[in-house]
C-alpha cells in the first residue's frame, strides 16, 4: 500500500498530514499510525492528522498521537492543517472546520495562521499549579531556571501522578520573561516526552497567567523551544472568548511511503 503524505511543522511541533477526503486511510490501524510517526523507521512526527470532508464546513480534522491513540485538540496541528488545506486548494485564506472539541475558525495573514480556540470558562487554582482545559487538559506550573529544568522526568511524574486520572494531563512549566511574555516547556501525553511546542499548552499558559494576575495583557507572547506563539483573547464575566492562537505553520516536505 502506497500512502501519500505531507510533513508540516508549527514552531517545531511536527506532524504527518494525509489527505483522506476519499476515506481510504485505515483509521483503526494503530500500529500503522505509530509506524508513520516513528522518527527512525517511518516518517516521524509528534502526531498524525487526516483532512476529511465535512457536510457543512471546509473540512474535518482527525488527530492521532504519535503512539497511534486518538487524541483531544491539538492547536499547532490545527494551524498546520489549515496551511495544508490552503496548499491543496480546499480553502483560500479563511477556514471553518470541525475538530474533536468542536467548530474552529482560522485565518491566514502574512504567513501566520491564527486559529480560534474554544472558549475557556474556568481556570482551576491549586497550591503549586493551575489547571486549564483548552481543548486538551493542561497543568501549568511555575519553575526556576526553566532552560535547565528536567522537563521529561518531572513532566512524566506529574502526568502519571494521583493529580490526574488514567488519561493523564499535559504538563507545562513556565518562567516569566517580562510583563507580557512567558517562556514555556511542555511534556505532552501521547508523545510521552517534551515537544518543541504545544499550541493548546501555550494557550492554557497565557490564560492562566492572566487569571493569576501575572500579566494584565490580553495579547501574550509565548516563547517555546521551536519559536514564538501569540495568544490573544477577550474576557467577559470570567469567560475567555475570542481566543486566538497565532504562529507560523510550514510545509517541510512531501512524499509517499510503502506500508
Amino acid at each position: 500500500m502506497q500512502i501519500n503524505f505531507y510533513k508540516y511543522q508549527g514552531t517545531g511541533n511536527d506532524f504527518v498530514v494525509i489527505d483522506n477526503r476519499n476515506n481510504t486511510f485505515p483509521k483503526n490501524n494503530t500500529k500503522l499510525i505509530e509506524f508513520l510517526c516513528d522518527r527512525r523507521f517511518g516518517i516521524g512526527g509528534d502526531g498524525l492528522m487526516l483532512l476529511e470532508n465535512h457536510e457543512k464546513y471546509d473540512f474535518t480534522m482527525v488527530y492521532y498521537n504519535s503512539d497511534g491513540s486518538t487524541s483531544t485538540m491539538c492547536g499547532n496541528g490545527g494551524r498546520c492543517l489549515v496551511a495544508f488545506a490552503k496548499h491543496i486548494g480546499v480553502i483560500e485564506n479563511e477556514a471553518h472546520f470541525e475538530a474533536s472539541d468542536g467548530y474552529h475558525y482560522a485565518k491566514i495573514e502574512n504567513d501566520l495562521i491564527a486559529l480560534q480556540m474554544i472558549d475557556v470558562n474556568e481556570v482551576e487554582h491549586f497550591n503549586a499549579h493551575d489547571y486549564v482545559y483548552t481543548g486538551s487538559p493542561h497543568h501549568v506550573q511555575f519553575v526556576d531556571d526553566l532552560p535547565h529544568f528536567d522537563v521529561k522526568n518531572e513532566g512524566a511524574r506529574l502526568r502519571y501522578s494521583d493529580l490526574y486520572d488514567a488519561s493523564g494531563c499535559n504538563i507545562n512549566f513556565v518562567e516569566q520573561v517580562n510583563t507580557d511574555t512567558f517562556s514555556v516547556r511542555t511534556y505532552e501525553r501521547g508523545v510521552e516526552d517534551e515537544t518543541l511546542s504545544c499550541g493548546t499548552g501555550a494557550t492554557a499558559v497565557a490564560i492562566a497567567m492572566y487569571a493569576t494576575k501575572k500579566t494584565n495583557a490580553n495579547s501574550i507572547n509565548i516563547n517555546v523551544l521551536g519559536g514564538k506563539l501569540i495568544i490573544s483573547f477577550d474576557v467577559e464575566n470570567n469567560t475567555y472568548k475570542n481566543v486566538f492562537l497565532t504562529g507560523p505553520a510550514e510545509l517541510v516536505f512531501s512524499g509517499s511511503i510503502s506500508v
